[in-house]
């Protein structure tokens, strides 16, 4: 494994499915993380799970890299179609959002106690928030650089679709939502982890993208529109931003989690036999494309944007 041992990465949208499996891999790996999500009772459950990892990353979550799914409850998908209620949340979302952060103020969450250089007293702090308040952004980056006095990398997980049908159809306020948590929050985010650390000792950073985002998508136009844009920022702010900071993205088509299982349930078998691979995705399987964009492996890479769909785009099946 590549020596990654004491760096800190920030991840957005991390209490729950592809966020928290993103941020357990990159503990297993020996990061040190903040994890960013809206609803402080569910981060905190997540900062005490990942700091349980930190104490025996052997005794973590397996990693579910093909064969039985293996989903953390009340995830996330990635999908060109259908729509998924949210827990509590009340927004009707199209699959593709790996995390809903539609209201909430900033708040803290316990787990937030570790010094720079503490081993692994408080491996993951938690900081609760509305992704695209830059308030929010600006504590998160900040408390992250008190507990660990660096930020190596930035992964934005935290999108929302919380509307389905034509785009002509839809809310123009619902719209310029989606655009604000997708694209402009992104941006947002790397503007404070850029000034905070990145601008002058360099990093990576991970956007998650969707299969959505590569071509058109009945009733998902809105929600497509804007991931075609974060897949674009990602390979403009790659040639910005080099050769100090990488920019990558993965792009997930649809992942398996009890959140998406409206996506699934009842026709999953017949869902899957599109699927060259002959499953749907799990959380693991995007945790572990990130973990290595954001390793030294991927030292030679950016701009790039890593497709995971189980050769879904390959088949004409979409």
């Amino acid at each position: 494994m590549p020596d990654v041992d004491g760096r800190v990465a920030v991840v957005t949208g991390a209490s729950r499915g592809i966020g928290l499996a993103i941020a357990r891999r990159l503990v297993q790996d020996g990061w040190r993380v903040c994890v960013t999500a809206r609803t402080p009772e569910t981060l905190a459950a997540a900062a005490e799970e990942l700091n349980a990892v930190a104490k025996d990353p052997g005794g973590g979550a397996a990693h579910d890299l093909g064969g039985a799914a293996k989903e953390r409850a009340g995830g996330a998908a990635h999908d060109l179609g259908g729509a998924a209620k949210e827990r509590g949340g009340g927004a009707t979302e199209p699959a593709g959002s790996a995390a809903q952060d539609l209201g909430g103020g900033a708040a803290n969450v316990p787990g937030s106690g570790a010094a720079p250089g503490s081993g692994n007293a408080d491996r993951a702090i938690a900081v609760a928030g509305k992704a695209d308040d830059p308030a929010h952004q600006a504590e998160a980056v900040a408390r992250t650089m008190a507990a660990y006095g660096r930020l190596d990398l930035l992964v934005n997980n935290t999108g929302i679709n919380p509307v389905y049908g034509p785009m002509l159809s839809l809310d123009p306020a619902a719209i310029r939502k989606i655009f604000e948590v997708n694209v402009f929050a992104s941006l947002g985010w790397l503007r404070q982890a850029y000034d905070a650390w990145l601008g002058e000792h360099g990093g990576a950073v991970v956007n998650v993208a969707s299969i959505a985002g590569l071509q058109p998508s009945e009733g998902l136009g809105a929600y497509a529109v804007s991931k075609a844009a974060l897949i674009h920022l990602t390979r403009q702010l790659a040639i910005e931003l080099a050769p100090g900071i990488r920019v990558n993205a993965v792009a997930p088509a649809v992942v398996r989690t009890e959140f998406a299982r409206k996506l699934y349930e009842g026709h999953e078998e017949a869902l899957s036999k599109r699927y060259p691979l002959g499953r749907l995705g799990v959380p693991d399987d995007v945790a572990g494309a990130v973990a290595y964009l954001a390793s030294p492996d991927a030292a030679w890479v950016t701009g790039q944007t890593l497709v995971l769909d189980g050769g879904l785009t390959q088949s004409g099946q979409l």
